[in-house]
């Protein structure tokens, strides 16, 4: 009696663990920088393993781009519905830290209507910055002390971080991106 419990306890604890194995090695969760979000908070990408991602980045004093992003962000999430916030984050990262403060952030994310579990807003210093804009195969330059020219994507990654799916450009047909969304809400 006590083999077959044995038995039984290592194969639950094996089909447990199934759950935690290694993450690929492409994989967002390896970004071992620190970010603030809008809430002052210390954060990294391995505090949002297990959930599906979709990513932009974008700076707050931005007029043209941005706005355009983040109206096309919301028309994203609303066409995926409703989910638990335990299954996604849409993520906006700013490419400019020192104008972005976690109070700027907040503002942002209230003004646009971005204020329920889903939506995080981060930013760490500029070197981090850019290497996360590498990774995501984001181009951004400063063109001045207020303004950057920057590419304009969307992505989305599956809930052990790696990518899932880019769209690039402003306007462009969503159906693509919210038929990736919920295909890895479903993995």
């Amino acid at each position: 009696m006590k083999t077959i419990l044995y038995v039984l306890l290592t194969m639950i604890t094996l089909s447990c663990s199934k759950k935690n194995e290694d993450i690929s090695p492409d994989s967002i969760y390896h970004v071992q920088s620190e970010w603030e979000n809008q809430d002052g908070k210390k954060m990294t990408f391995s505090d949002l393993k297990d959930k599906v991602l979709v990513t932009s980045m974008i700076f707050t004093s931005c007029k043209t781009a941005c706005p355009r992003l983040s109206a096309e962000m919301a028309k994203i999430s609303k066409q995926v519905g409703d989910t638990d916030p335990e299954n996604i984050q849409y993520v906006l990262i700013s490419i400019d830290p020192k104008t972005d403060t976690p109070e700027v952030m907040k503002a942002y994310l209230k003004s646009h209507r971005f204020d329920d579990g889903k939506w995080t807003f981060i930013r760490s210093d500029e070197a981090d910055t850019r290497e996360l804009a590498n990774i995501m195969a984001v181009k951004y330059k400063e063109i001045s002390p207020i303004q950057f020219s920057h590419s304009n994507i969307i992505s989305v990654y599956s809930k052990k971080g790696t990518l899932a799916f880019q769209k690039e450009g402003l306007d462009t047909d969503d159906v693509a991106v919210v038929n990736e969304i919920k295909k890895q809400l479903e993995l």
